[in-house]
């Protein structure tokens, strides 16, 4: 596939998705978007591929937000019609099946730090800045922030950053829970690329039902999400991968996965 606005590079098991549009600071329009959507439909059918890097060209900026000249010329209708196709491409990296590891060098803000929200992992470089500044345009965050940061931070530390605008540094990003790693830029990718080879390794069934539960499981009573988890788990005992992991483990051998 050829993208004009985006770098793809697959490395089987891993694949490297760059936001192409430096200039801009990687600014999230349609077209990217539209780009993006299509580059993860592709990427989840690539049996090959087990996880995702996504990142930012240039040192400036992993995203800048979305095109402020697209947001200003929107109706009322319009807008919504922006979020919920906005909120649609980052749902679907939320749920790719593959963990998606965002690689965070200089800003994140409005939909930026909505995209790196989605992703399943975010590591960021100690020069990384953070932030919802929505407020300060007369709008709210449109692409899930005010969804997703109250569930990575909490609700009080959530409202301070949408209510202000403030864009925060990476330490303190790491601290609130929003980063998971922090690196110097130069090991950033680095640390990455060891990371996807170390989930790699694992199960790919087990991997995607692991990211199954836990996205549905969020959003479920206790009670009932501990039902689907011995669901899922009962699912997985009836697969090739269950029967060869266990099986590698008891000869002390490495396991060749199935997929199934």
């Amino acid at each position: 596939m050829e993208f004009t606005n985006l770098h793809i590079e697959k490395r089987a098991p891993i694949a490297v998705v760059t936001l192409n549009r430096p200039k801009v600071l990687n600014a999230l329009n349609a077209a990217t978007l539209a780009e993006l959507a299509a580059a993860m439909e592709d990427l989840a059918a690539d049996g090959s591929i087990r996880v995702v890097l996504l990142t930012g060209a240039g040192d400036r900026a992993f995203a800048a937000g979305a095109d402020i000249r697209e947001i200003a010329a929107l109706t009322e209708d319009d807008a919504q019609a922006f979020a919920l196709r906005g909120q649609a491409v980052l749902r679907r990296i939320e749920t790719l099946g593959k963990p998606v590891i965002a690689c965070v060098q200089g800003f994140a803000l409005g939909g930026g730090c909505e995209l790196a929200m989605a992703c399943t992992l975010r590591l960021a470089a100690e020069e990384a800045r953070f932030g919802q500044p929505e407020v300060k345009l007369g709008i709210i965050a449109g692409y899930g922030g005010s969804q997703r940061l109250p569930r990575l931070v909490g609700r009080g530390a959530a409202l301070k950053m949408l209510l202000t605008g403030a864009i925060i540094d990476a330490r303190e990003a790491l601290r609130l829970g929003l980063v998971d790693e922090l690196l110097p830029a130069a090991e950033l990718m680095v640390r990455a690329g060891a990371l996807a080879l170390e989930i790699a390794a694992n199960a790919p069934i087990a991997v995607a039902e692991t990211l199954r539960a836990v996205d549905e499981g969020l959003g479920l009573p206790i009670e009932l999400a501990l039902l689907r988890e011995a669901g899922r788990f009962g699912h997985i005992c009836a697969t090739a991968d269950k029967a060869e992991g266990t099986q590698a483990f008891l000869e002390k051998r490495p396991p060749v996965w199935q997929r199934g």
